[in-house]
């Protein structure tokens, strides 16, 4: 079974997680949930509530983090998937996750994101000149670092996939579970698959 990560810390938002989770374990892969460090981390449900112009947080679901982002080898993953919530806020600072974003862009991997998971790619450099749907408030972090906003509920460039906030999930999630499952044949087929660096 074809391992993909999942990136959150506390905050992560929770639909933004647990739909992908579970979705990747209906397709037949294993999520691996990576954070800071090995622990339970909590999440949060964000919702912009009636009569309010800013969004609402309210505790949600906690969820166990399988490896820490030091001891991730990128090379045993498949794909990867960047949450929303609160923590890519500080995540993005991480180096070994910027070290692990990295790779999956470099080697052409699948990667999905969705709302504030942008942060994270974006400033590991890696969204310059890729179009990318996030929720508004971060349009900023995405064209400040060279990225394409597009106001979309899937938005497919090339091995990156996102989506604007979890209302999304059901537009661009399929996408990405195409682009793991041709993945998975293509390194079936080739065994150095995904280790080789994009040209």
């Amino acid at each position: 079974m074809e391992k993909v990560l999942i990136i959150v810390g506390d905050a992560s938002e929770t639909m933004d997680t647990l739909y992908p989770y579970y979705r990747l374990i209906e397709a037949g892969f294993q999520p691996v949930v990576a954070a800071p460090e090995k622990r339970r981390y909590q999440m949060v449900m964000h919702e912009v509530k009636p009569g309010w112009t800013i969004t609402k947080e309210w505790e949600g679901y906690t969820i166990e983090a399988d490896i820490a982002f030091r001891d991730v080898n990128p090379e045993e993953y498949l794909g990867i998937f960047f949450s929303g919530g609160r923590a890519p806020e500080y995540l993005r600072y991480d180096e070994d996750l910027v070290r692990i974003t990295r790779h999956f862009f470099e080697t052409n991997k699948p990667i999905a994101c969705v709302c504030h998971g942008v942060e994270i790619p974006a400033y590991a450099g890696c969204v310059k000149g890729r179009r990318m749907a996030t929720v508004p408030k971060c349009r900023f972090d995405l064209e400040v670092c060279g990225g394409i906003f597009v106001d979309a509920p899937c938005v497919v460039d090339g091995n990156l996939v996102s989506g604007r906030t979890y209302h999304d999930h059901g537009y661009y999630m399929g996408a990405w579970i195409k682009l793991l499952e041709e993945a998975q044949k293509a390194k079936q087929s080739d065994p150095h698959y995904g280790n080789r660096r994009a040209q």
